[in-house]
C-alpha cells in the first residue's frame, strides 16, 4: 500500500484541457548492496559502452596502506540500472461535507499550536457561522489549516462565502475558505525504464577504504583507454553494508 500523503493546490489552472491532467515527478528509492557501486557518466553513450564491456579490470590505487598489493587489480561487473516508474495513474477524489480548508492566514509569529486554538475558538462559535470543532491541523508543508467539524450542515455555507474576516487576538484578518477534498488512488500502473546514463558496478572486493575505492573506481572508468568518459556523480557501498539511492527526474 501507498503511503497517505496530505497535499494542497498552490497552483492556477488556465487551460480548460488540463484541468484532468496530473504531472508525477519520479522519485525512486533503489537499494544498493554491499560491494557495489552506483556510477552516473555525463554522456550516455559511455554507460552504454561500459555495460556492453559487462567484465572491467580495476588496478587499484597503490597508497601506503596497500603497499604489498602494488599493481594488483580486481574483477568488476557492469549492469544496466532498471526502474519501475509509474505510467498511468487513477484517483478517486471524495469531497468532505464537515471539514475546510483555511488558507491566506496571517504570519503573526506565534506557534502552529496557539494559532489552532485562536482558529478554533473562532469557528466554534455560531455566531461566526461555526460550530463545534472535531479536529483541526496544518497541512504539511504548508500554511493552510484542515479544520474538521462535529456535525454536517457547517462547513458548506462557510465555503459559500469563500471568504470572511477572523479574529484572531486582536486584529482581524481576511482568510480564505475551500473545500477539503480527500483522493484515494484507485489504480497505478508501472512501466520498466532503463537510465541511461548510470551503470551498475557489482563484485567489488572490500580491500580498500571506502574513499580509496570510489576514487580509484572514478579514475579508473573517467579513462577514455578503458571505454570510460567523464564521471557525473559515483556512490558506493563497501562489502557488510546496505544503503538506498534516490533517484529523481534527469533535466540534462
Amino acid at each position: 500500500a501507498l503511503p497517505e500523503k496530505k497535499m494542497v493546490f498552490k497552483g492556477l489552472v488556465t487551460n480548460k484541457e488540463d484541468v484532468n491532467k496530473l504531472i508525477l515527478t519520479p522519485l525512486v528509492c533503489y537499494p544498493l548492496l554491499g560491494g557495489s557501486a552506483l556510477i552516473t557518466f555525463e554522456k550516455a553513450e559511455v554507460a552504454r559502452m561500459i555495460i556492453d564491456l559487462k567484465e572491467h579490470m580495476v588496478e587499484l590505487s597503490c597508497g601506503e596502506e596497500l603497499e604489498e598489493l602494488d599493481r594488483c587489480k580486481v574483477r568488476v561487473q557492469a549492469a544496466p540500472v532498471d526502474l519501475l516508474l509509474p505510467s498511468a495513474l487513477e484517483i478517486g477524489l471524495t469531497r468532505s461535507s464537515r471539514t475546510i480548508l483555511v488558507s491566506d492566514l496571517p504570519s503573526l509569529g506565534i506557534p502552529e499550536e496557539a494559532l489552532l486554538d485562536k482558529l478554533e475558538l473562532f469557528f466554534s462559535k455560531t455566531k461566526n457561522g461555526g460550530g463545534e470543532v472535531e479536529s483541526r491541523e496544518f497541512l504539511d508543508n504548508s500554511d493552510q489549516v484542515v479544520l474538521t467539524f462535529a456535525q454536517d450542515g457547517v462547513a458548506e455555507p462557510l465555503i459559500a462565502r469563500g471568504h470572511m474576516q477572523v479574529l484572531i487576538g486582536k486584529g482581524k484578518y481576511d482568510v480564505k475558505i475551500s473545500p477539503c477534498i480527500s483522493g484515494d488512488i484507485t489504480d497505478l500502473q508501472f512501466q520498466p525504464s532503463r537510465c541511461p546514463r548510470t551503470v551498475l558496478l557489482s563484485g567489488i572486493p572490500d580491500v580498500l577504504g571506502e574513499e580509496a575505492m570510489r576514487d580509484t573506481l572514478e579514475i579508473h572508468f573517467q579513462k577514455t583507454s578503458r571505454g570510460g568518459g567523464e564521471v557525473d556523480v559515483l556512490a558506493y557501498v563497501p562489502a557488510g553494508r546496505q544503503a538506498v539511492a534516490v533517484f529523481t527526474e534527469d533535466m540534462g
